[in-house]
């Protein structure tokens, strides 16, 4: 582990949001955290402290999800809350495009384009959350209402529940 070398973009919005400290917090694993699992392994966390950033299609547009490392995305409560007729994952070309970063490096904020952003209230289970800092390897803690402050997401209920 080593401090940061977050995505330049990303540093540049961390900075225009105020939140030039995060950058200092920030961590780079260069075995990578591409996954929620790989970045709970590295940080030495609960898998569930992991915050995914996930792009959706809903309708054709683009969506950000944010959510717990440790569940899964029901689309159908997110076209739900939406109020849209179909949501499915974005390939990666379209997260790329939207948002400036390469899946698993994808950042809560700081993309090329606004988004709708979705944040799941498990997040708020936490006291500190970690989230990709722009590159698959690189990571960065935040409170979670910070988090969802900065991300401007609307908090809903949209995880998997247990059959």
């Amino acid at each position: 582990m080593t401090t940061a070398a977050t995505h330049p973009r990303f540093a540049e919005a961390l900075k225009e949001l105020g939140l030039e400290e995060v950058l200092g917090r920030a961590r780079t694993f260069p075995e990578g955290t591409r996954t929620a699992v790989e970045a709970a392994e590295a940080v030495g966390c609960e898998l569930s402290q992991i915050c995914k950033s996930l792009i959706f299609a809903a309708d054709g547009v683009p969506v950000l999800v944010l959510m717990d490392g440790a569940s899964r995305v029901d689309v159908e409560r997110v076209r739900e809350e939406l109020g849209v007729q179909k949501v499915g994952r974005a390939d990666a070309r379209v997260v790329r495009e939207v948002t400036g970063y390469a899946i698993g490096g994808v950042p809560p904020f700081g993309h090329r384009t606004r988004t709708r952003v979705l944040a799941d209230r498990s997040l708020l289970a936490h006291d500190v959350v970690w989230a990709a800092a722009g590159t698959p390897y690189a990571v960065f803690p935040i409170e979670p209402k910070e988090l969802v402050a900065h991300a401007q997401a609307t908090l809903v209920d949209v995880r998997e529940q247990p059959a």
